[in-house]
C-alpha cells in the first residue's frame, strides 16, 4: 500500500510505520495515491458501496460524517497528505495536495472538510511559524490520526478578526486563555487547536498572537466545547466552539512571536485560501458528470435533453469553467513554491474567484436538470447535496468581500511597479506535473508589488498564433484582455486614499473583480502555451483556449463576435468521452473509479 503510512487512527484502521517513498518522482508519487484513493473509496455512482453517494446522503440526512468514509481514509493515512516530507509526511507541493483531496470531494464535501482539511488549515500555521518541537509534536498527532482545529473568528467580529475579544493573558510561565471561539470545525473531537487571541488590550494589530494548544494538556475544568451547531451545508462536519475561563497554557504554547499573529494568520492564508477552492472542483465535477448523464438519459419532446441547444451549451461551458478555476488553482499553488513574494494577491484571488464561479457552475446547471435539482436522494441527490455544501467554501476563514479587501490595498501598487514592466511568470508556474521545491515558508509577504501572472497575459498577447479560426478568436479575445489591464491599472493609479483600504467604494471592490478575471485568463494562456508539444492533445488544441478566454471576455463585458462552431464541438465530444471513459473534467483527465 503506497498511501496507508499511519499508526493506528480513530476510527480502528492501522497501518505499518512509514515506508521509504516509492520511486517516480513528485508526479509518479502523487498519481499512485490518487489511483490507490479512488480505489479504496470505490465507485461512488454504486448504490451497494458503503462510501457511495445513496450512503453519503443517508449520513447526510442524519447530519453526520460517514464513518465508512473516514475508516478508509484512515487506513490511507489521508493525514500524511497534511505533514512535509521532512517531518515524516507526504507533503511535498501544495498543487498535489489539491488533487489528492479533490477525490475525496468530488464525493462529499463535508468528508473533505471533516477528515482533514481543516487540520491543514491549522497546521500551516505551525510549519510556517512554529518552533522545531511544535512542528514535531503537531506531525506526531497528524500522523496518529488526530485532527487538529483553528479558531480564527468570533461570531460577534466576523472576518474582522483583529477586533477578536479571546485573549490570552500574559503571565510568569506562559498565558491565561479566557473568552469563546464560535464555529470551529472538530472542536469537539481535536487533539489540539490553533487559537488566534489577542496578548495585548491595545488597539491594532501587534495586539494578537497564535497559540498552540494540546487537549490533553489543559485542565479540564477550565475549558469546555460548546454544543454543536446545525448547519444548511456540510451538515455532517462538526462544528461547535470553545470557551475557556483563565485556562493555562505554558510560553511554549505560543506559535511564532508574540504580538506577530496577523502576519503569521495572513501568511498561512496564502496557502491555505490558494489551496482550498481548488479542492471543490471534485464537487463540481460530479455536478457536471450528474448532468451529463440526465441528460443523455432523459426523453423531453421526443428527444434527449442534450439535443437542445441550450443544455448541451450549458454542459460545455461547465466543463469551461472548471478548465478556468483549475488553471488559476494551479498557478496560485504552484506558486507558492517558485513564487511565494507574489502569493499574497493570488491567493486572494482564488479564494474569491474560484468558489464563485463554481456556485455559477452549480446554478447553471440546475437550470438544465430541472425539477430534480431538488431530490435529495436517489441518483440525483448528490447534486443537491453539493449544492447546499459548495456555499460554505467561500466563507471558511475569509469570505469573498475580505479577499477583494486583501486584493485592493495592493491594486495602485501594482499599478505604479508592475503592470505592463514585470517580466511574465516562469513557465514552471504552468506545468501540470513538473517537479517544484518545497514551500519556503519564510519568503511569504504580505505585498510586493510584483506580479508575473498578468505579465503573462502582456507577453502573450504577441505570442498566440492566429491561422485558424479558434486561434483568432484566441487572439483576439487576448487583445481585448490587455486592454483591460491598461483600464485597471489607470483606474487603480487614479484611485482615492479610502478606495485603497477595506473601507473602499463598491465601484474599486469591482475593479478587484476584473483584477482576478483577468488573472485566470493568463493562468489559462499559461496552461496552454505549456501543453504545446505535450501528450495532451485536448490541452494544447486551442478550441478550449478560445472557449475560456471568451468565457472570461463576456464576464467582463467584452462585445466579442461568436466563437467558431467547431469549438462547441470540441467541448462537447470531450464532456462525453470523459463522461464514458470515467476521466476528471479537470485539467490532468484522470481516471475515475466511477
Amino acid at each position: 500500500m503506497l498511501i496507508g503510512t499511519a499508526a493506528t487512527g480513530p476510527h480502528g484502521a492501522s497501518a505499518p510505520p512509514p515506508p521509504p517513498r516509492p520511486p517516480g518522482g513528485q508526479e509518479g508519487r502523487v498519481a499512485a495515491r490518487i489511483a490507490e484513493l479512488e480505489q479504496r473509496l470505490g465507485d461512488p455512482t454504486d448504490a451497494r458501496g458503503e462510501i457511495s453517494y445513496a450512503a453519503l446522503l443517508a449520513d447526510d440526512e442524519r447530519a453526520q460524517l460517514s464513518e465508512p468514509g473516514e475508516h478508509a481514509l484512515d487506513e490511507l493515512a489521508l493525514n500524511a497528505e497534511f505533514v512535509p516530507v521532512n517531518h515524516g509526511g507526504r507533503l511535498e507541493r501544495i498543487d498535489t495536495l489539491v488533487r489528492v483531496m479533490r477525490q475525496v470531494f468530488r464525493r462529499d464535501i463535508a468528508l473533505g472538510l471533516g477528515y482533514g482539511v481543516t487540520s491543514f488549515m491549522a497546521a500551516v500555521n505551525v510549519w510556517s511559524s512554529g518552533t522545531e518541537q511544535q512542528q514535531r509534536r503537531l506531525a506526531e498527532l497528524l500522523l496518529d490520526g488526530k485532527k487538529v482545529s483553528v479558531a480564527y473568528h468570533e461570531l460577534a467580529h466576523g472576518n474582522d478578526f483583529v477586533r477578536n475579544e479571546f485573549h490570552a493573558r500574559p503571565v510568569d510561565g506562559g498565558y491565561l486563555l479566557s473568552g469563546a471561539k464560535q464555529v470551529i470545525n472538530n472542536a469537539d473531537r481535536a487533539a489540539a487547536w490553533v487559537l488566534f487571541s489577542r496578548t495585548s488590550p491595545a488597539p491594532g494589530s501587534r495586539s494578537h498572537s497564535v497559540v498552540l494548544a494540546e487537549r490533553d494538556t489543559l485542565d479540564p475544568d477550565r475549558f469546555q466545547v460548546l454544543p454543536r451547531y446545525d448547519a444548511v451545508g456540510v451538515r455532517g462536519c462538526h462544528l461547535s466552539g470553545l470557551d475557556f475561563t483563565d485556562c493555562p497554557v505554558p510560553a511554549s504554547a505560543l506559535v511564532g512571536e508574540e504580538g506577530k499573529g496577523v502576519e503569521l494568520a495572513l501568511r498561512a492564508f496564502q496557502v491555505t485560501r490558494s489551496a482550498v477552492p481548488g479542492m471543490a472542483l471534485g464537487a463540481t465535477d460530479t455536478a457536471l458528470r450528474t448532468v451529463t448523464g440526465f441528460a443523455l438519459g432523459r426523453q423531453l419532446y421526443r428527444k434527449s435533453v442534450m439535443d437542445i441547444p441550450h443544455a448541451k451549451a450549458t454542459l460545455s461551458t461547465t466543463f469551461v469553467d472548471l478548465l478556468i478555476c483549475d488553471s488559476l488553482s494551479l498557478a496560485a499553488t504552484r506558486a507558492v513554491h517558485v513564487l511565494p513574494e507574489e502569493t499574497s494577491v493570488y491567493a486572494a484571488v482564488v479564494k474569491y474567484l474560484v468558489p464563485k464561479m463554481l456556485t455559477d457552475a452549480m446554478y447553471d446547471l440546475s437550470i438544465v436538470l430541472g425539477a430534480r435539482f431538488y431530490t435529495r436522494e436517489g441518483e440525483f441527490g448528490i447534486f443537491q447535496k453539493h449544492v447546499r455544501d459548495l456555499p460554505v467554501l467561500s466563507l471558511g476563514h475569509a469570505g469573498s468581500a475580505a479577499c477583494q479587501a486583501t486584493i485592493i490595498p495592493q491594486l495602485s501598487r501594482l499599478a505604479r511597479r508592475s503592470w505592463f514592466k514585470d517580466d511574465p511568470a516562469p513557465a514552471g508556474l504552468f506545468r501540470l506535473r513538473e517537479d517544484l521545491p518545497e514551500v519556503s515558508f519564510d519568503r511569504l509577504t504580505l505585498a510586493s508589488g510584483r506580479d508575473g501572472l498578468s505579465a503573462s497575459l502582456v507577453a502573450a498577447v504577441d505570442q498566440l498564433p492566429s491561422s485558424s479560426p479558434q486561434e483568432r478568436a484566441a487572439h483576439g479575445a487576448a487583445l481585448h484582455l490587455m486592454d483591460e489591464l491598461r483600464q485597471i491599472q489607470e483606474q487603480s493609479l487614479d484611485l482615492a486614499p479610502q478606495d485603497r483600504t477595506a473601507l473602499a467604494s463598491p465601484a474599486t471592490f469591482a475593479l478587484a473583480d476584473r483584477y482576478a478575471v483577468l488573472l485566470a485568463a493568463a493562468s489559462v494562456i499559461g496552461v496552454w502555451q505549456q501543453a504545446q508539444g505535450g501528450q495532451d492533445d485536448f490541452l494544447a488544441d486551442s478550441a478550449w483556449l478560445a472557449a475560456a478566454l471568451h468565457r472570461l471576455g463576456r464576464r467582463l463585458g467584452h462585445a466579442l463576435p461568436e466563437l467558431p462552431d467547431t469549438c462547441e464541438t470540441q467541448l462537447h465530444d470531450e464532456v462525453l468521452r470523459r463522461f464514458r471513459n470515467a476521466r476528471s473534467y479537470d485539467l490532468y483527465n484522470t481516471p475515475l473509479a466511477g
